[in-house]
């Protein structure tokens, strides 16, 4: 039979088949499109139906969807992590990089198809969202700006949230482990602040809520500088700095990946 020497072509085949025939995929990108989708448009409702005065521009309106984002951020970050911590678990590792001795291809190919997969189906359901709030609303539709970030701009902030998931999980190789890591990220920045009450300790406090993952992702919704300080990150900006964070993290989990054995 023919032969012919393997490329990355061939190792996003094979990751692009492994993440899509497993349960825990279907069932963690469910649980995140119904949560987006369910607290989204209740609460577009709920305020709709209620006596509040009417919602009449795009940041306010766009920010309903938030909350739903943020939890959706936990199925993305658990979904990264078992991308690659669930192989080491199981054993199956051992069959994938015995298919594919690079071990760098084997993680470019898994951030490649992950990275693809979350951003396409956060950025549809974002967008379901954000125009189903803007028909309940009845809110003009304006600033077209602020409408990318509040979708494109989210997506692509959530599927790089993933990565860095996938990055900590190739450095913990243990599943449980390494989801709690994340969720330390995302939360404990936020706890650790609500208990500092010194004056000493004001500058510290400010930059953990603004450099928190929730106030950085609440930045995508508004022209200022998110929900926790009227300083801090704006704009694109918080994309920026997790896409330098995931880089170092990538970087770790490729070197640990060459150094370490299955």
């Amino acid at each position: 039979m023919p032969a012919r020497r393997a490329h990355l072509g061939d190792a996003i085949a094979s990751e692009w088949t492994k993440l899509r025939s497993v349960r825990s995929t279907m069932w963690t990108l469910g649980v995140m499109i119904a949560l987006m989708l369910g607290v989204g448009i209740l609460t577009a409702v709920v305020i709709a139906a209620s006596d509040a005065p009417p919602i009449t521009d795009d940041e306010s309106m766009l920010a309903l969807g938030f909350f739903g984002v943020l939890l959706g951020s936990m199925c993305v970050m658990t979904l990264g992590v078992m991308t690659i911590a669930s192989e080491y678990g199981t054993g199956m590792i051992r069959t994938t990089l015995t298919a594919c001795p690079s071990r760098v291809r084997v993680l470019t190919a898994k951030a490649i198809v992950f990275f693809v997969l979350v951003f396409v189906i956060t950025a549809l359901t974002t967008m379901t969202v954000a125009a189903a709030q803007a028909a309940i609303m009845d809110a003009p539709s304006q600033d077209g700006g602020l409408w990318f970030r509040a979708t494109v701009g989210v997506s692509l902030y959530l599927a790089t949230l993933g990565l860095l998931a996938m990055a900590v999980g190739a450095l913990i190789r243990h599943s449980a482990g390494a989801i709690t890591v994340m969720i330390g990220v995302v939360l404990l920045p936020l706890v650790l602040a609500m208990f500092m009450f010194a004056d000493s300790l004001s500058s510290l406090r400010d930059g953990l809520f603004e450099y928190s993952i929730p106030n950085q992702l609440s930045v995508f919704y508004t022209d200022s500088a998110g929900i926790a300080s009227s300083s801090g990150p704006r704009g694109w900006e918080p994309l920026w700095i997790l896409l330098v964070v995931t880089a170092v993290a990538m970087a770790g989990a490729c070197f640990a990946l060459e150094k370490r054995d299955v």
